[in-house]
């Protein structure tokens, strides 16, 4: 039996997963050893390819049922994929101004900015950087800032350079008193600190780290 729970709490956002809550499609794929809660700010989960990153962010979001157990999330829930794409004969612009909420769209286009992103481009036009740096930019500026949020990202630093993963990573501690964030990646330097970590290796699902952890200590942990 699996239970999922939302609801919202004065405390601010939180995503609580319990022991015992098993993944997979049909088979088990990962199961949690012990309750993990996760509050306000940025947490990493961090696996080898294959081993479930992405099949617990669309179960935790509903997208896939869990074969057991439960968890609960404490605000409104988002999963901002890998795979966000928009009609190739817009511009950056167009779908900004489409698709983000127009009290967010001047941060939205600040954001931008720093992102070197030329909004003016068409969308077809864009390095797969550059596109994937849309995609991130309308999802981030439909979290609604007066509510507690939940977010779930897939392997959003894919295709960014240094400059574009480290403004994301800026705007979310400016952000991070309404917002959990739950980010699945791969980084490619070993000094990324990562005071929060969600690992899954060997089938097990697990809080990783004491608050002082960079990629370098946790990958030799993963199998």
């Amino acid at each position: 039996m699996s239970v999922r729970e939302e609801h919202c709490s004065p405390a601010g956002p939180a995503l609580t997963i319990g022991p015992g809550l098993s993944i997979g499609y049909g088979s088990v794929l990962a199961e949690s050893t012990d309750a993990i809660a996760l509050g306000k700010g940025v947490h990493y989960l961090l696996a080898r390819n294959g081993r479930g990153k992405t099949t617990l962010l669309k179960t935790l979001v509903g997208l896939i049922n869990p074969i057991n157990g439960n968890y609960s999330i404490s605000g409104e829930t988002q999963f901002i994929g890998d795979e966000l794409s928009f009609d190739r004969e817009l511009s950056s612009r167009l779908v900004f101004k489409s698709l983000i909420p127009v009290n967010r769209q001047e941060e939205a286009f600040s954001l931008a900015d720093k992102l070197e992103l030329d909004v003016s481009k068409s969308y077809g036009a864009l390095s797969f950087g550059n596109r994937k740096k849309v995609g991130l930019v309308v999802g981030e500026f439909n979290i609604d800032p007066d509510l507690a949020s939940v977010v779930l990202f897939d392997e959003p630093f894919t295709g960014l350079d240094t400059l574009a993963r480290e403004c994301f990573i800026s705007h979310w501690a400016e952000t991070s008193d309404k917002a959990a964030r739950l980010v699945s990646c791969h980084p490619d330097f070993d000094e990324m600190e990562m005071p929060s970590a969600v690992m899954i290796s060997e089938g097990r699902i697990f809080k990783g780290g004491d608050g002082r952890q960079t990629w370098g200590e946790f990958k030799s942990l993963l199998n």
